[in-house]
């Protein structure tokens, strides 16, 4: 009898001990694997600290956020690109803000209107052109965007509307001073630029 009880008190201890085990296993899983979803939820968020005041910051997910960053970085290319004034030295600025923004697609385009004399005649007409953005539509699965705008080049004789159509793909990359939307617009090519209208001013 006491050799049975001595038994039973082994097997108890032994399954108690191996309960133990399984129960620290489980919890140990549970435990990794909530903090490799709030470490993974992290890395998908940024936190913006206000004017560099020590307040709470705000937190936004960048997946929810990104669509609109894009179309932001599309934006902010165009309007350097085209959107110029009869100054050399402030047309290269532009130039050269808007390479960072871009692959070598943009250093051909530019090389390409260079050539034709495009940026000589803003100079020798004075022109001033402005470009005004209508819609940009984003195919988000393939990061593959279409770009419409409006070119307006006002000369001292007139004044000339062109529609602008663009198309290109998007990639991720590192945020930078220079590209603080951490996108790259790549294979980036003009499908449209025509004249709309030609307006001739009255010159006394």
């Amino acid at each position: 009898m006491l050799i049975k009880n001595i038994e039973a008190k082994i097997r108890l201890a032994t399954f108690i001990a191996f309960g133990s085990l399984i129960c620290a296993v489980i919890v140990s899983a549970v435990a990794y694997a909530f903090a490799y979803r709030m470490v993974s939820d992290a890395r998908k968020s940024i936190y913006i600290l206000d004017h560099n005041v020590p307040l709470q910051a705000s937190q936004t997910d960048m997946e929810m956020n990104r669509p609109a960053e894009y179309r932001a970085d599309v934006d902010l290319f165009h309007a350097l690109f085209f959107s110029l004034t009869p100054d050399d030295k402030y047309i290269e600025y532009q130039m050269k803000k808007a390479m960072y923004l871009v692959d070598q697609s943009g250093m051909e385009e530019y090389n390409n209107l260079k050539e034709n004399g495009f940026f000589n005649s803003i100079l020798s007409s004075s022109s001033v052109l402005t470009l005004q953005t209508d819609s940009i539509t984003l195919d988000r699965p393939k990061n593959y965007f279409r770009y419409f705008g409006k070119l307006k080049i006002d000369r001292r004789s007139s004044t000339v509307t062109r529609s602008l159509i663009t198309e290109g793909y998007l990639k991720d990359i590192p945020r930078s001073d220079n590209n603080p939307h951490g996108v790259l617009i790549i294979n980036w090519k003009t499908l449209e630029n025509k004249d709309l209208s030609d307006v001739q001013k009255n010159n006394f």
